[in-house]
């Protein structure tokens, strides 16, 4: 069962319920249940995928759409800690369908729900339907708002689904151990979360602004992640505002990162970003230092960077189809304003080149229109054309390769390594045009003059 249909979270809690082993060293001695429950969830969200925010074992089921898919499959991730956890606490497998409905109820930030629930199971053994189904309509909504990451926002979806893993362990054992869930101890983890969802936010935005200010269209639609985020109290509106600062002015990352005190959040907090700038699909010098300095800031080694960034690469590579429901758009209209504005900045700035391109290669046309028809070209003329078809030679094998899979990268490559430029000289701004080695130096006096030349 899916979303939209009645009942559809109750079936997934005792599914899972009936497909569950039990731990079997989950009483083992040595180790106190809080200790052997806190290396259970490390284990968990590193083999489930979590500890980026995605699950690796995904369900295709017909009819459902790939972000239902994945936010189901984050669904199930839980309830299956859930029932381990349980197992390590000593829980008795009596209404754990109902203790689950609970705990979700808590960690979905609906405390008065869940408090309702808690009653009536204590009062009548049975959870009210209403309810359940007020819960499922929750669960909905929060799933979808977390997977609606727009093309020009953050990739929210799987820091914010670590954060809530971490939150759903903590509320877990703590309502396994004590039998009942203490309502002012979850209210206490969830502003714990909710604060370190808006210390990922700010720097994800910081990312975003590193290289250049985001278009309008991009800060409506950051903006818009931050209100579906519901954080509560006064987080949501303080962080709307810091938001706002950040797109008006860079923040100091040192300043932004200082209360993040644990090795495991700042390792988090770094992952988050690198997993960011990688889904979003290209990494600017600006946003490379930008990396490097949230490192230095975290105080975290270039070595332990390195690390990490391989790490995140790795699981990038593996699960991209996954991680793209919340970065790619099917719809070719979702390039918008960002890369719209982008080319028409290119075309700004190399107009002048573009003009002067095509004159000289009017004049290739007219050079090659006067072999075919019989006339002899004058030495001068001759000249021009070889270098016009030099120039052609570059611009067509260039336009190839960026054509190709990955051509960005490999032209990118190729501009770095090669002993000439690729680009076509009216493109090469102040650099001196480069000579074939067959060209003898008086020849270079004799040729045609282009922008940027200097005397020999």
């Amino acid at each position: 069962m899916g979303f939209g249909q009645s009942g559809w979270f109750t079936a997934l809690v005792e599914t899972e319920l009936a497909q569950h082993q039990p731990l079997v060293d989950a009483r083992a001695p040595g180790l106190s249940a809080r200790a052997r429950a806190r290396a259970h969830v490390r284990t968990v969200l590193q083999d489930s995928g979590l500890l980026y925010g995605t699950p690796e074992q995904v369900e295709h089921p017909a009819g459902m759409t790939r972000e239902e898919q994945l936010s189901l499959a984050v669904l199930r991730t839980l309830v299956r800690l859930g029932l381990d956890l349980a197992d390590i606490a000593g829980l008795g497998p009596e209404r754990r369908v109902e203790r689950l409905t609970i705990l979700f109820a808590a960690w979905s930030g609906h405390l008065r729900l869940a408090d309702t629930l808690q009653t009536a199971l204590r009062s009548t053994g049975t959870l009210p339907r209403r309810s359940v189904s007020r819960l499922e309509t929750l669960l909905e909504d929060r799933a979808m708002s977390l997977g609606a990451d727009p093309l020009y926002g953050l990739l929210l979806h799987n820091g914010a689904a670590y954060v809530d893993a971490q939150l759903f362990a903590h509320l877990a054992l703590a309502a396994w151990l004590h039998t009942r869930l203490g309502l002012p101890q979850a209210r206490r983890r969830l502003a714990v979360a909710s604060r370190q969802k808006a210390l990922l936010v700010e720097v994800l935005t910081a990312l975003a602004c590193a290289e250049r200010p985001p278009t309008p269209a991009a800060r409506k639609a950051i903006l818009r992640q931050v209100d579906s985020l519901g954080l509560p109290g006064p987080v949501g509106p303080m962080l709307r505002a810091r938001v706002k600062e950040v797109f008006r002015e860079r923040p100091d990352l040192d300043v932004l990162v200082r209360p993040v005190r644990s090795l495991p959040l700042r390792r988090f907090i770094l992952q988050q970003t690198l997993l960011a700038s990688l889904v979003e699909g290209r990494r600017s010098p600006a946003e490379l230092a930008f990396l490097r300095a949230l490192a230095r800031a975290l105080r975290i080694s270039p070595e332990a960077l390195s690390e990490i960034e391989g790490e995140v690469a790795e699981f990038y590579a593996q699960n991209r189809s996954v991680l793209d429901v919340f970065a790619v758009s099917d719809n070719a209209a979702s390039l918008g304003d960002e890369w719209v504005s982008g080319m028409l900045r290119s075309l700004d700035e190399n107009v002048k080149a573009l003009l002067l391109e095509a004159r000289m290669m009017g004049e290739l046309s007219v050079f090659l229109g006067k072999l075919a028809i019989g006339q002899t070209l004058t030495p001068d003329e001759r000249r021009r054309m070889r270098l016009e078809l030099i120039d052609l030679a570059k611009t067509i094998p260039a336009l190839a390769i960026f054509a190709a899979p990955g051509g960005l990268l490999l032209l990118a490559a190729l501009a770095k390594v090669l002993p000439f430029s690729i680009l076509p000289s009216a493109f090469q701004g102040t650099r001196r045009l480069a000579l074939p080695a067959e060209v003898r130096p008086a020849d270079a006096s004799v040729r045609l003059a282009r922008p940027g030349d200097v005397p020999p």
